[in-house]
């Protein structure tokens, strides 16, 4: 009984770090990557669509994205989202392609990026110890209704108090290398 907690808990967790790592991913850090579009989408023929599924994503360089549409009426819709986006990007267009050269982050740019970064981390171990929560009361719920016995309970809480601190460093690990990313430039 409680291994289906402890697995349900760990897919929990799981899932907040992968949430992290998308909220991590469209933190502008000075370099060109194709993830920064990644959450953009277009009016396309009535249809929102993501630029991904409109056009070719590449960083030839470590300051430019290039956007090659693969269907060129679409390049002024895909301007005007980038534009409206929060990124603080320019895109120029020769018709056919694209192209967004990627600014250097002033130093107060990184200061708040880096704040957004810990901010992020912050609502991740808060997701995490809400799940820890549930497991724990989970877990006092079977006691209470005779279903484990006292010390299985508290066994289970102190495995599930390392699962928590487990993932509370995979935040914290995820969070300093981004950091580190924002910084070093």
């Amino acid at each position: 009984m409680t291994e289906e907690i402890f697995e349900d808990l760990k897919a929990r967790m799981e899932k907040t770090l992968e949430s992290l790592g998308r909220d991590f991913k469209k933190i502008r850090t000075g370099r060109a990557t194709p993830a920064l579009l990644d959450n953009l989408t277009a009016n396309y023929y009535g249809t929102q669509t993501p630029l991904t599924q409109m056009a070719s994503i590449t960083a030839p360089e470590a300051r430019l994205l290039v956007i090659q549409p693969w269907d060129a009426s679409a390049i002024s819709e895909i301007e005007k989202v980038i534009l409206k986006s929060e990124l603080g990007l320019t895109p120029q267009s020769d018709g056919k392609v694209i192209r967004i050269n990627i600014p250097p982050l002033s130093q107060e740019r990184r200061k708040e990026l880096a704040k957004m970064v810990k901010k992020n981390a912050e609502e991740a171990k808060v997701a995490i110890r809400a799940i820890r929560r549930e497991a724990n009361d989970t877990l006092k719920e079977q006691k209470k209704a005779k279903e484990i016995t006292e010390d299985a309970c508290a066994k289970a809480e102190v495995q599930v108090q390392k699962i928590t601190d487990g993932y509370v460093e995979k935040v914290d690990k995820a969070a300093a290398a981004k950091d580190k990313e924002i910084l070093a430039f």
